[in-house]
């Protein structure tokens, strides 16, 4: 998706970059979640009211996990899924396609953008480790209190979201972790946002790593803040190579249903190793990451402009 002249009949592209985030983010803040809860009573003991302070702290609670992940779920759908998609076809006359693509990717290319997400996991976990044990100077250490605990409260969330008694808990989450953000968040950040900021400064690689700074923000978790940063730029990357949004989310959806399956057979014990810990991989394999991960996205990118060309002389 990619915006032209042809798009601001109704709106100047800052217009349309501040409505499209003002619009999505009420959409997945507000709007999403309310719909969610009257979707999840069916399946709660209790008022619309009770659902909603059970939801506020859900630890120890395992009957009020369905419910969290439909009103979860809803709340991508609504705000970076339909809205983004009825704003796409009302106000920036886009086609569906333009929004999503009309071709599914070959099994090749699909092999090369798993392995590309993986590798980079490698190369990713020294910032996770350096960002989770980052230090503010003492005259911010409210600031980081407030941030720790903000952080805390995330990942005992994590933890209970993510431990699993059946495996259609798990099918449940991947639907709701995995498919859902892959779909909505590329498409917000990466199709709509990114776009906009390259129309507005006229430089890709200051739309890609803006976009994914809003990326990363949205999270709204300070000492994970810069590994989220650079997967955002990859994900941003891969959609300016390949010039469709599908390896985008693809790639997320890769990254966060990689990440559960491995939690689910860890806390199974079929599995030794925690992708949770933010222990780091040893220096000489951060290296060997980096410089396959560099390998892979070139070859990612040899591989669309190949095609592009074939596609010119056919």
């Amino acid at each position: 998706m990619y915006l032209s002249e042809d798009h601001w009949h109704k709106v100047s592209p800052l217009q349309s970059l501040l409505l499209i985030i003002l619009i999505s983010f009420t959409g997945f803040m507000f709007i999403g979640p309310f719909i969610g809860l009257i979707i999840s009573l069916p399946f709660f003991e209790g008022s619309i009211v009770d659902l909603a302070k059970s939801q506020l702290d859900p630890i120890g609670n395992p009957a009020i996990k369905l419910p969290i992940l439909i009103t979860q779920g809803t709340a991508t759908l609504i705000g970076f899924i339909i809205i983004p998609y009825i704003y796409g076809k009302q106000i920036l006359n886009l086609h569906t396609s333009q929004m999503f693509g009309n071709t599914m990717p070959s099994p090749v290319i699909i092999l090369l953008t798993f392995t590309i997400v993986v590798v980079f996991m490698g190369f990713n976990s020294i910032f996770i480790e350096w960002n989770a044990n980052f230090t503010l100077p003492e005259s911010m250490s409210g600031f980081e209190n407030w941030a720790r605990n903000i952080e805390d409260k995330a990942r005992i969330f994590t933890e209970y979201i993510t431990t699993f008694d059946h495996s259609y808990e798990l099918l449940i989450s991947l639907l709701v972790i995995a498919v859902l953000p892959a779909v909505g968040e590329e498409l917000v950040f990466r199709g709509f946002i990114q776009n906009h900021l390259y129309v507005l400064t006229k430089n890709i690689h200051l739309a890609i790593w803006i976009a994914a700074a809003f990326f990363s923000f949205f999270h709204f978790q300070f000492f994970g803040f810069v590994p989220r940063l650079l997967l955002g730029a990859l994900f941003g990357y891969m959609y300016v190579f390949s010039g469709k949004i599908i390896f985008p989310m693809l790639a997320h959806f890769i990254n966060n249903g990689f990440t559960l399956i491995m939690i689910f057979f860890y806390n199974k014990g079929a599995l030794e190793f925690d992708i949770e810990s933010t222990d780091t991989v040893p220096l000489s394999g951060v290296l060997i990451s980096a410089v396959i991960s560099v390998v892979l996205l070139y070859l990612f990118k040899m591989y669309f402009i190949r095609q592009n060309q074939k596609a010119v002389h056919e």
